[in-house]
């Protein structure tokens, strides 16, 4: 299994990254990213931190573990310049703070996160067949989550990814041990977003490229 979202005490996660990483671990996961929450507030602090660990814990556990930030409530016009700043910073996974239906993400988000140089839209919410294509283009996979709230739009997600070729994948959003991946968990979500077990396994791949993307 592969998770390229997840959280810990950082931002808003309960478990320190070595918890995180060894629960993972124990769970089957083969790589896991530390995606921890950052504007320009934090970015400076986290990402440095959660760089060093990854590099520590990788062998240590032998689990691929990544350094990385989900960019949260940037305003869409300062978006595609913090994406850069986490990329100098060592962020090797970017994420975007979509605009899910859970919460009251700031409009342009999509769009914004599309063309910034981010890895991965996270809960798009009902994104527009447009957006969808320029993810397409842009090399942004879009994500179907298994966390609850923002997973109400997964169908829709899964519909419009379809529709134009936008490539997608599966994570956690965890902030807390229950949050990981297992295969029933896995199989709710597909059934959920009326996906089959063959879309898991090209969104698995569409996963393991971006870290063979990232880690060269």
């Amino acid at each position: 299994m592969i998770d390229l979202h997840t959280h810990t005490l950082f931002s808003d996660g309960v478990l320190l990254p070595s918890e995180l990483v060894y629960r993972a671990k124990i769970k089957g996961y083969r790589a896991i990213a530390l995606t921890d929450h950052v504007d320009y507030s934090n970015i400076d602090l986290v990402i440095p931190r959660i760089n060093k660990v990854a590099s520590t814990l990788s062998p240590k556990y032998r689990i691929s573990v990544l350094p990385g930030a989900e960019i949260t409530y940037v305003p869409p016009e300062l978006i595609k310049k913090t994406v850069t700043l986490a990329r100098k910073l060592g962020a090797k996974i970017v994420v975007i703070h979509g605009e899910t239906p859970a919460e009251t993400v700031p409009k342009g988000t999509n769009l914004a996160g599309i063309t910034s140089g981010a890895d991965i839209l996270a809960h798009p919410g009902y994104i527009t067949e447009k957006e969808a294509h320029l993810a397409k283009k842009n090399g942004v996979c879009l994500e179907i989550t298994t966390r609850k709230g923002h997973n109400a739009a997964n169908r829709h997600v899964a519909s419009i990814a379809r529709k134009t070729g936008a490539k997608l994948v599966l994570n956690t959003d965890s902030h807390a041990p229950e949050n990981l991946l297992d295969a029933a968990k896995i199989r709710e979500t597909l059934r959920r977003a009326g996906l089959k077990h063959s879309d898991y396994e090209k969104m698995r791949a569409n996963s393991y490229n971006i870290i063979k993307r990232r880690k060269d």
